[in-house]
């Protein structure tokens, strides 16, 4: 994988997630922090329920990612397909970027609500009044299958892989790029959530969006003009 795929793919994940994560997952963190962690509880303590609830959605990121990247290798076929996968995945990270911004309403659009499904508030209210470590890891997991427009675009980077392992490793960076911003919420419960800080870095990572779109329709374009070319060559 090239170097310049996981500098975008950390930059936009880590930048994104001080803006548009904290939107969507901020009110699970506040949830979680407010019911399952425990006043009595040192920051040590603390600190490991954090992460693990953090782990947790990686581990569900990484195995979606080497779902898709098999997805992927099963089904490309011609250098046209290839082509034209990269250059949808990067006009959806473009509008992405502009819906970051504010111009279009995008991401609103494509996140429908997974989480009124019963099966999953059911499953989420009996881990959210569970006491143990784990269940914050097994929270992790549950929340890392909500519908997110920032997910669905790097499945479509994982599926463009064409192979299980690289694209795990994309989906397993994108998640723990998160993390800091995620972390932080849940120590400093409200403090990301508003004001000027989360607008600053949203506008940053909205411009990363739409530079890192630009680059991956080039990427597909590049299929286009140069037939032999695969996809297996972008990851060497």
């Amino acid at each position: 994988m090239e170097a310049i795929d996981l500098f975008s793919i950390i930059t936009i994940a880590f930048l994104g997630s001080f803006g548009h994560c904290i939107g969507m997952c901020g009110g699970i963190v506040i949830a979680y922090s407010s019911t399952k962690v425990q006043t009595g509880w040192n920051k040590a303590t603390q600190s490991v329920a954090h992460l693990l609830y953090s782990l947790g959605r990686v581990a569900t990121y990484a195995l979606l990612g080497a779902l898709f990247g098999y997805l992927g290798g099963v089904a490309t076929f011609s250098s046209e397909a290839n082509g034209t996968l990269l250059l949808i995945a990067g006009a959806a990270m473009i509008l992405a970027g502009l819906s970051l911004a504010g111009k279009v309403k995008f991401l609103t659009v494509i996140e429908h609500s997974f989480s009124k499904n019963a099966w999953y508030q059911r499953n989420f209210k009996r881990l959210l009044h569970s006491q143990s470590l784990f269940s914050f890891f097994v929270l992790g997991m549950l929340n890392g299958l909500l519908p997110c427009g920032f997910v669905y675009f790097f499945a479509i980077t994982a599926a463009s892989t064409a192979d299980p392992l690289y694209g795990a490793l994309v989906m397993a960076i994108f998640g723990l790029s998160t993390i800091p911003a995620l972390f932080s919420l849940g120590f400093f419960v409200g403090k990301f959530s508003q004001g000027g800080f989360r607008a600053v870095m949203t506008k940053a990572a909205a411009i990363a969006v739409v530079a890192y779109g630009i680059y991956t329709i080039y990427g597909g374009y590049e299929y286009f003009v140069d037939p032999s070319k695969t996809l297996l060559d972008c990851h060497e």
